[in-house]
């Protein structure tokens, strides 16, 4: 795991940041004051490349329909591929949280 590398106090913290999110709003204001647009926006663009990716899309119609670059649509395949299964994890998360929202 790459990010062993990076481990630390200063890392730490910022998970503990985020894990202490309560909501959609605190997100947008911590994200907003912690990153700069182009960043936030490179975050959620790989997230959707990966959800594409999932979904058998081709690199074309990402490219198309995200902006990203064929470099960063491999480099989330490769994560996806052999990576720590985060991907995975975090967009099965959020589909099952919106099937369970949709159902109420």
């Amino acid at each position: 795991m790459q990010i062993d590398k990076l481990r630390g106090k200063e890392l730490d913290q910022l998970f503990q940041a985020i894990l202490s999110l309560k909501n959609i709003d605190e997100c947008y204001e911590f994200f907003d004051d912690l990153c700069t647009i182009n960043e936030i926006q490179s975050l959620a663009q790989r997230l959707e490349v990966a959800r594409m990716l999932q979904h058998g899309y081709t690199y074309h119609k990402i490219e198309l329909e995200t902006g990203a670059s064929t470099a960063t649509i491999s480099r989330v395949k490769r994560c996806l591929n052999y990576g720590n299964d985060s991907y995975q994890m975090t967009l099965d998360r959020v589909h099952n949280e919106k099937q369970e929202q949709d159902s109420q």
